[in-house]
């Protein structure tokens, strides 16, 4: 293939929603607005709440900022430019900041799932070695586990986009999703992708399913731990310390592992059906999580309790 076919694309047109009515862009820009703003404005406020309040400063709620920080991220990443989509009309996004998002879309999601890994280690600790967690699962330990959950995607998502670089683009520019995303981009190359699709894949599927199962396997010890205790009191109260992590675990990887089952079984979604719950299931997590960080986690409400009433007092 030839040097001019490889830089003949010089923007991608993200085609968002498909189908969707002109009359109701305005709406899904607004929609889209205040979805982004919660995520922003949720994220952000566990991140300065936990970093400002002393107390809080334990190895869960250090977890927790490393997950709202990915979610802060993704949500910056993926949302800006679709709205801008939907509010003025403009679809083009360039070549190269088309692959910088990519990168970052692939990225923050496998960041995102070791750290979950990260957070059923941790739970795990708690209600198995009790005695012995304090001294075990410090402050710094989380620091390290969670920088490697940084470090690690880096270096292989790099590798993925310098793939997808050196093929050639020369047919359709139109990516069908609402950001860049590996395989909207491989749908548009004019060469076998077959090898590139491939090592992306098994690197997804790495970050995806090694942390899943890691979690799944703490969770089934975790529960049988439990069960071996006598009270029932204290079976509820080891349970609801696991509360936040399990649902902020299931609103991740639920959603993921039914798209990718029934891809398998041979239930094809329809275009705009399949945008719509990647979506979903991308943003929605980072919307609610904070909710689940405040009105799950008994510390964070206190912690919220006394701010509110200190204020009131004040005022």
């Amino acid at each position: 293939m030839s040097s001019t076919n490889v830089t003949r694309i010089r923007h991608f047109f993200l085609l968002g929603f498909a189908g969707l009515p002109l009359k109701y862009y305005a709406l899904l820009s607004v929609l889209l607005l205040v979805v982004f703003l919660a995520i922003a404005g949720g994220n952000t406020f566990i991140i300065i709440l936990v970093k400002m309040d002393r107390l809080l400063h334990k190895p869960t709620y250090l977890i927790f900022c490393h997950l709202a920080l990915t979610d802060l991220a993704f949500g910056t990443v993926t949302l800006p430019r679709i709205i801008w989509k939907y509010w003025v009309g403009d679809s083009l996004i360039s070549f190269p900041a088309c692959f910088v998002q990519m990168y970052f879309v692939h990225f923050l999601g496998a960041t995102h799932s070791f750290i979950l890994m990260v957070m059923a280690l941790d739970r795990l600790l708690a209600v198995c070695l009790p005695l012995r967690y304090v001294a075990i699962f410090t402050n710094t330990t989380v620091t390290v586990l969670c920088g490697a959950s940084w470090l690690m995607p880096v270096i292989w998502m790099v590798s993925v986009v310098l793939d997808a670089l050196t093929l050639p683009y020369c047919g359709s520019n139109v990516i069908v999703q609402c950001y860049c995303d590996h395989i909207g981009i491989m749908a548009l190359s004019c060469e076998d992708t077959q090898e590139v699709e491939s090592v992306a894949f098994g690197l997804a599927m790495f970050s995806l399913l090694f942390p899943l199962t890691f979690v799944i396997a703490s969770y089934l010890v975790i529960i049988v731990t439990v069960m071996r205790v006598c009270s029932p009191n204290s079976r509820m109260k080891a349970l609801s310390t696991c509360t936040p992590q399990l649902l902020i675990t299931c609103l991740y990887y639920m959603p993921r592992c039914f798209v990718y089952m029934a891809n398998n079984v041979g239930f094809t979604f329809s275009v705009p059906l399949r945008i719509t719950v990647i979506m979903t299931y991308s943003l929605l997590p980072a919307a609610v999580n904070p909710l689940i960080y405040c009105f799950k986690t008994q510390h964070i409400k206190e912690t919220l309790k006394k701010k509110f009433c200190s204020s009131k007092i004040r005022a």
